[in-house]
């Protein structure tokens, strides 16, 4: 669940908390190039205010039109189908014959969306069940990685951070990186052993460890769906989180340092810790893309750079040009 999807979540809330009536769509199955995944949220208010997105825009308007002439007035969810023909496709501005189907809520439980935002704060990965013929929503555990699921009948979302980011280190750089982080949905947890820096630690909603970083990542049972990035410029402590990270199924690891200095960590970490050149080729370092950055909330960007690009798969030793046709070719979906 991304951010602007928790965005809906608390709008719901806060327009049902103050007796307005409305309206909570879904993007249940998408064909073709659609602007929004499935799962994606919106949600709007019986004035035609709405909160979030199902498309481009022009979905959006024919949805607010419906609420406002009163179309959904009962109880019972219900299925909405936009660009089966080529026709409809360009009048909803649908890029490249694109097609989706949408679950329509008219009438959400306040209780059962409050139950949601609360597990989401919790950390609980959240499946939510709509069954269309009775309208029973149903709340249970997820895991992390599991699909939207749809079958014409019973639409599933999963709701929750999807990926996680330790960062060793509380000094000013991880105050940009949590900050950034959470902004592209990672539950951030920063580690720092030292008093000095972890008593100063204030970015909200980040959770803040104080035991050493070996231990940390130990404990935080780095998964396929985890990042780990050393700050603290101490080998000390970089190194000790480093050495468990490179050895986890974490998808990115990054330490912050020169390229001499990087050299010099890949050295320790074969010599004396015995670490394989397979798990030292895991190792971003020096961490972040190139882009020139210089102050902290520059490296901060290009430390997310990096890891959106291994998140999503993409080649950073690709030339370039091949980079950008890849986003090109890409981009007619969020046109």
């Amino acid at each position: 669940m991304d951010s602007s999807d928790i965005q809906v979540l608390a709008g719901a809330i806060e327009w049902l908390q103050n007796g307005a009536n409305i309206t909570l769509v879904t993007v249940a199955q998408t064909w073709g190039s659609s602007p929004r995944p499935p799962g994606a949220w919106a949600v709007l208010r019986n004035d035609g205010t709405v909160i979030g997105s199902v498309s481009g825009g022009c979905i959006e308007e024919d949805l607010i039109r419906r609420v406002r002439d009163g179309v959904y007035k009962g109880t019972m969810p219900e299925i909405l189908t936009y660009g089966v023909s080529k026709d409809e496709a360009t009048r909803f501005g649908l890029p490249c014959g694109g097609t989706l189907q949408l679950v329509v809520e008219p009438a959400p439980d306040l209780a059962n969306l409050q139950l949601l935002q609360r597990r989401i704060s919790e950390g609980l990965m959240t499946a939510r069940t709509v069954d269309i013929a009775s309208g029973y929503v149903m709340l249970e555990n997820a895991a992390r990685n599991d699909p939207v699921g749809w079958d014409g009948k019973r639409l599933t979302t999963v709701h929750g951070p999807r990926v996680r980011l330790l960062i060793i280190g509380a000094g000013q750089l991880s105050v940009f990186l949590a900050s950034m982080a959470q902004a592209l949905d990672y539950a951030v947890t920063v580690c720092d052993p030292r008093e000095e820096y972890s008593m100063a630690w204030q970015v909200p909603a980040v959770h803040l460890v104080t035991t050493m970083p070996d231990d940390t990542v130990t404990t935080f049972r780095p998964d396929s769906a985890s990042a780990i990035v050393a700050l603290t410029h101490d080998p000390k402590l970089d190194d000790l989180a480093l050495i468990e990270a490179l050895r986890s199924p974490a998808f990115y690891v990054g330490a912050l340092g020169s390229r001499a200095n990087t050299a010099k960590r890949k050295e320790r970490l074969t010599m004396h810790f015995g670490l394989t050149q397979a798990e030292l080729e895991r190792l971003h370092g020096p961490v972040g893309l190139r882009i020139g950055s210089r102050t902290p909330p520059e490296i901060a960007i290009s430390i997310l750079a990096e890891m959106t690009a291994v998140r999503n798969g993409v080649d950073l030793t690709a030339p370039p040009v091949s980079r950008v046709t890849n986003t090109a070719t890409s981009a007619c979906a969020a046109t």
